[in-house]
C-alpha cells in the first residue's frame, strides 16, 4: 500500500470508526484501553507524566494528532498556554475536540509529516499515540517537523509503543496463567470474571490482546534500538517510561479482588525509580525531545541507563 493510501485509510478509520461515540463521552477507540476503575489511578498518573516535561506556560501548545482530547488529563497540558492548537488528520476528531477545548483551541486538519506551521512557533508540543500510524519511511519526517516547529529552549513529548517489548514478552506466560485462573474461578463460583461490578458502563475487555473487532487501522512501530538509530545525531532526546505494561497485561493480571490497585502502585514506583530502563524494555515509551536554545548546542544521544 502506498504512503498516500495508508494515510487515507487511517483518516477513514478514525472518521468512520475510531472516533464514533459508543456512550457518554466514550469512543469506539476506548476498546484499546483498560478503563476499569481498578486501573484508573495508575492510568491517571501515567497520563500526568507527560505534563512534567512541558513548559508550564506559553503562547501556543501543539497537540499533534489530538484526536478528540478524550481524557481529562490531556486538557491540563495546555492550561498555562494562551491557545491549544489541535491538529489531526481526522475532521471528526477535531469536531469532537472542539466540544472539550472550545474557544481555547485552534483546529487544523493536517498531516504530521507536513505541518502547515512556521518554524520555532510552539512553546510545547505533544504527539500521543500518533506517529505509530505514520509509514516507516516518513517517521523521520514527522519528528523533523515537530522539532522544526518547536520553539528553541523548549521540549516536546512523544508517546508511542514498541513493536517488541522484552518485558511484555517475559510476562506472557504469567498473563496466560492468570487468565486461566480467573476463568476457573468464574466457572466454579459464577462470579464476575473482573472481580465484581468493575466493568459496568464500560466496553467489554479483550483479554487476548490489545484490540477486538472491528479491526484497527495501520500501525507501524519501532523497537527501542530502531528509535535510537532514527533520532541519534539529529536531535537531543531521552527515552523514558510512559507506561511499562500493555493493556493486555492489565486486563489479564490486575483485578480489584486480588490487590490490583496495590500492585499498580508498586509498578508505578518502579517506573519512577527506573524510568530509562523501563522506557526501553517496557511497552510504551515517553520520548522527551529538547530543542537547543542556542545555535552552538549540538544535538545529542540518549543518556545511558
Amino acid at each position: 500500500m502506498s504512503e498516500e493510501n495508508i494515510k487515507k485509510s487511517v483518516r477513514e478509520f478514525y472518521n468512520q470508526v475510531g472516533w464514533q461515540t459508543i456512550g457518554d463521552m466514550l469512543y469506539q477507540n476506548a476498546q484499546y484501553e483498560d478503563l476499569r476503575p481498578v486501573s484508573q489511578e495508575y492510568l491517571h498518573r501515567c497520563h500526568m507524566r507527560v505534563k512534567r516535561h512541558l513548559a508550564p506556560e506559553g503562547m501556543y501548545y501543539l497537540d499533534a494528532g489530538s484526536g478528540p482530547v478524550q481524557y481529562p488529563e490531556y486538557l491540563t497540558y495546555s492550561e498555562g498556554y494562551q491557545a491549544r492548537v489541535c491538529m489531526d488528520i481526522s475532521i471528526v476528531a477535531l469536531k469532537e475536540a472542539r466540544k472539550r477545548v472550545g474557544e481555547h483551541g485552534l483546529y487544523v486538519v493536517a498531516d504530521i509529516t507536513r505541518l502547515p506551521f512556521k518554524s520555532d512557533l510552539f512553546d510545547g508540543t505533544t504527539a500521543l499515540h500518533t506517529i505509530h500510524h505514520v509509514p516507516m519511511d516518513e517517521k523521520r519526517l514527522a519528528y523533523d517537523e515537530l522539532h522544526r516547529t518547536l520553539k528553541p529552549g523548549r521540549q516536546m513529548v512523544v508517546v508511542d509503543g514498541w513493536t517488541h517489548s522484552p518485558m511484555t514478552n517475559r510476562l506472557l506466560g504469567w498473563m496466560a496463567l492468570m487468565r486461566r485462573l480467573r476463568a476457573l474461578i468464574k466457572d466454579k463460583n459464577g462470579t464476575d470474571e473482573e472481580g465484581g461490578s468493575e466493568q459496568q458502563g464500560e466496553p467489554a475487555p479483550s483479554p487476548q490482546g490489545e484490540a477486538s473487532s472491528p479491526t484497527g487501522t495501520f500501525v507501524d512501530k519501532f523497537t527501542a534500538d530502531g528509535m535510537i538509530d532514527l533520532l541519534s545525531g539529529a536531535m537531543d532526546f531521552d527515552i523514558l517510561v510512559w507506561r511499562s505494561v500493555s493493556v493486555s497485561f492489565l486486563r489479564s493480571v490486575i483485578y480489584p479482588d486480588w490487590g490490583g490497585r496495590t500492585w499498580l502502585k508498586l509498578l508505578f514506583w518502579l517506573e519512577e525509580r527506573f524510568p530509562k530502563l523501563l522506557g526501553r524494555i517496557g511497552q510504551y515509551p515517553l520520548i522527551v525531545i529538547r530543542k537547543p536554545a542556542g545555535a552552538d548546542e549540538v544535538p545529542g544521544t540518549p543518556s545511558e541507563v
